[in-house]
Formats: C-alpha cells, sequence, structure tokens
C-alpha cells in the first residue's frame, strides 16, 4: 500500500472538490500531511475503514461520493433537455418530445379524425338496423387504433384478417365485385343513402392517412421504413369498397 500524497488526492477528487464532504481511505493507508492538509482546507473529513468496498475503491479512484448528473423530465430530437414540456411540442415515443407539426404527429391526428368517422358511420348503420354493418365497424375502428399503437410504441403489426378475410382475398373482392356481390364497380352517388355515402367518407379519409403514413415514414430517396402500417391502410380502402357493395346487395339488412 503506496503513501498516498497531495497530488494522489487531488487527481482522486477532481473537479467535484466543492460537493465532496468526505474521504474515505483503509486503515494503515499511510497519508501524507499535505494531503491532509489539503482535504482539511477544503472541509472534506477524512475517515478510514477496515477495507474499502468495490464502490468506494471505485468511487476513490475519482471521487468518494458519486454525484449524480441533473435528470430532466424531457429531451427532444435536437438533444435539448427539459423539465417542462413547451405547449408547441409533444410526445413522440417516451419522454423524446417533437414539435407539434412532425409528420408522426401529423399521422396520429389523422388517424384520429378517422377514428371519429368510423364512429358517425357506427351511428348511421345503428338507425338503418344495419346491426351487421355496425360490427364490422367495429372490427375496423379495433384495427385501426391497434395501427396507432403499433406507430406509437414502434411494434410491428402482425399478420391480420379483417371481415374474416386475408389482405390478398379483401383485395381480391373489392376489385372483382361482380364476381363476389354480383354487381360492377359504381361511383358512389346520393341517390345510394346516407349508409353508402358514409362509408365512402370513410374509405376516402383512410386514402388521407395511408399518404400521411408515407409522408411520415419515407425515406430521402423513397424508401419507407412502415411498409406494415402503409399496407395496412391501404387494405383498408378494400374493406370499405367491400362494405359498400354488401350494403348495394343488400347484405346488411
Amino acid at each position: 500500500m503506496g503513501v498516498l500524497t497531495e497530488s494522489e488526492v487531488r487527481r482522486q477528487i477532481g473537479k467535484n472538490k466543492e460537493k465532496m464532504t468526505e474521504y474515505y481511505i483503509e486503515k494503515g493507508q499511510i497519508i501524507t500531511p499535505s494531503a491532509k492538509s489539503y482535504l482539511s482546507e477544503k472541509s472534506i473529513e477524512l475517515k478510514y475503514v477496515d477495507k474499502l468496498s468495490e464502490v468506494d475503491n471505485r468511487q476513490n479512484e475519482v471521487i468518494k461520493e458519486v454525484i449524480k448528473e441533473k435528470t430532466y423530465k424531457y429531451i427532444t430530437v435536437f438533444g435539448a433537455k427539459l423539465d417542462k414540456k413547451p405547449e408547441h411540442m409533444t410526445h413522440l415515443n417516451g419522454n423524446l418530445l417533437v414539435f407539434k407539426d412532425h409528420k408522426r404527429i401529423i399521422l396520429r391526428g389523422k388517424i384520429d379524425s378517422l377514428e371519429s368517422k368510423i364512429l358517425e358511420g357506427q351511428i348511421l348503420s345503428q338507425k338503418n338496423n344495419m346491426t351487421k354493418l355496425v360490427k364490422d365497424l367495429q372490427e375496423v375502428l379495433d384495427f385501426v387504433r391497434n395501427i396507432m399503437r403499433c406507430e406509437v410504441l414502434e411494434e410491428k403489426l402482425e399478420d391480420f384478417t379483417i371481415l374474416g378475410l386475408t389482405s390478398e382475398e379483401l383485395r381480391e373482392q373489392s376489385h372483382h365485385p361482380k364476381k363476389y356481390f354480383g354487381i360492377g364497380h359504381e361511383f358512389p352517388t346520393y341517390e345510394m343513402g346516407e349508409v353508402v355515402v358514409s362509408i365512402n367518407s370513410i374509405r376516402s379519409e383512410t386514402r388521407e392517412v395511408e399518404l400521411c403514413a408515407y409522408e411520415a415514414f419515407k425515406g430521402k430517396y423513397g424508401q419507407v421504413e412502415r411498409e406494415d402500417l402503409i399496407k395496412a391502410l391501404n387494405i383498408l380502402s378494400s374493406v370499405f369498397w367491400i362494405m359498400i357493395y354488401k350494403i348495394r346487395t343488400g347484405k346488411y339488412k
């Protein structure tokens, strides 16, 4: 066990001398008078212990008392740390803040609006005694909310079925209504009734959400990060076409 000199004590304490109150060494450790004097000048009490723990050894290499860095509640994508969330910022995930016009935040707002449209569609369907359509819309609403969840938590959206159909089957039926529903593809009109117009409005809202998702997740050269979410939103358009065909052919009565 060597002699503990003033220069060694200074090195170990470093810049933390103003925050330290105690300095530990093992019994039997020789410490020079100048080192003791330095500790006294800094109002740091010298204490002897039988054996320094592993933690104490590590602390004494730099500082006896661990000075914790100030912690902050929030961080920003620019690296800034904040205790209070500014009103013009919101959570991207966890405690990471972004401006409210961030593309992923805009996407979440669009998904929220889509959910509202679906709820309005359910009320209208209920008024028209289309109970099965209300249930189908609820399935879609749950699916949309899961898309939101996967986006926020950055989780992968697993393979899915809607209305009991896979994505390939949904696309097939929506593209060939004559084969599956006995009617050709028609552009919606007011004469088809308020429920058809409502479902078509939800369908067009879905297309806007899909474009928003692409804008949020596209890379510099057009590649996308979240193909799972974009594919799911694209398939939803087919789901609403199928609903329209079912309404037109009386399958929801």
